[in-house]
């Protein structure tokens, strides 16, 4: 017999032990299935500003960019990532998206959203790229110490935590699925 086969069918084990070995890959399966169909996991691939709002916590930073100085002429990537090249991109959106799944996931957003250390670079930069013609002051782009967001806090309004905009109006989240769970404890879908 082809020696993958016997490894893929598990033939060197005690029958009862096969049997366990993937009724646990099974499960392990559908867990990952079900994560992934209630994360919205593909939606991840799209540029659209709506995937940000996936995570709750992004609910004020998309309300107040939707309605501040950028909404109309940026989406979140044209800031938020870098524009190198498509590499470099995925690359970037993949890590720090990695790290806001972790953040959220386990619960460990601070109360004030802070940029991290390497995203300050990547939204720096492109600050300047699309603003390149507006600079007076070429230095500025130069210098290091201070961002254009040091100056120019207006582009998520005046959110400083997540509580900065209890009223702001938010767009629905579509479904997740879920209606039959949403019935058996009685929640209205």
């Amino acid at each position: 017999m082809i020696p993958w086969r016997q490894c893929l069918l598990l033939e060197g084990l005690h029958p009862g032990w096969r049997l366990a070995v993937f009724l646990m890959g099974g499960v392990l399966a559908g867990a990952v299935i079900l994560v992934t169909h209630i994360s919205r996991a593909a939606s991840y691939l799209s540029d659209e500003p709506e995937v940000c709002i996936n995570c709750h916590v992004m609910n004020n930073a998309y309300a107040t960019w939707r309605h501040g100085s950028h909404g109309h002429v940026a989406a979140c990537v044209d800031c938020h990532l870098p524009h190198q090249n498509p590499v470099a991109k995925l690359a970037f959106k993949g890590m720090d998206g990695m790290r806001h799944s972790y953040v959220f996931t386990f619960r460990l957003e601070p109360q004030v959203l802070e940029l991290s250390h390497g995203a300050i670079p990547v939204i720096q930069e492109n600050c300047l790229r699309c603003h390149h013609d507006q600079l007076q002051m070429v230095r500025l782009a130069a210098v290091t110490e201070r961002r254009c967001w040091n100056c120019h806090d207006s582009v998520h309004g005046s959110v400083v935590s997540l509580s900065a905009s209890p009223d702001a109006r938010r767009p629905a989240l579509p479904s997740a699925g879920l209606e039959w769970f949403k019935k058996q404890t009685g929640d209205k879908p």
